[in-house]
């Protein structure tokens, strides 16, 4: 099916219907085809990766000695005040 610009502004809901149904839908713009609808193939689209995304190497950071609990409060007295 062929749709134009207008066409599918006025009648978005009739031609997603018939798209999930399974058509096609060319649309035209001053009578040149700008763009296509199409179904969606829900097996060729997983929910989320299915495949492991790999490891990340972390930068190591050297902050010094390690700061005790009263330390760490002195520093951070006054922050975001």
């Amino acid at each position: 099916m062929e749709a134009t610009a207008r066409e599918l502004n006025q009648q978005s809901s009739a031609i997603l219907d018939r798209v999930e149904r399974g058509e096609e839908i060319t649309v035209t713009r001053n009578g040149r085809p700008v763009a296509r609808i199409v179904p969606i193939d829900h097996t060729d689209v997983p929910p989320f990766p299915t495949t492991p995304i790999g490891y990340i190497d972390l930068p190591e950071i050297d902050l010094g000695e390690p700061m005790t609990n009263e330390e760490m409060h002195g520093l951070l007295r006054g922050m975001g005040e």
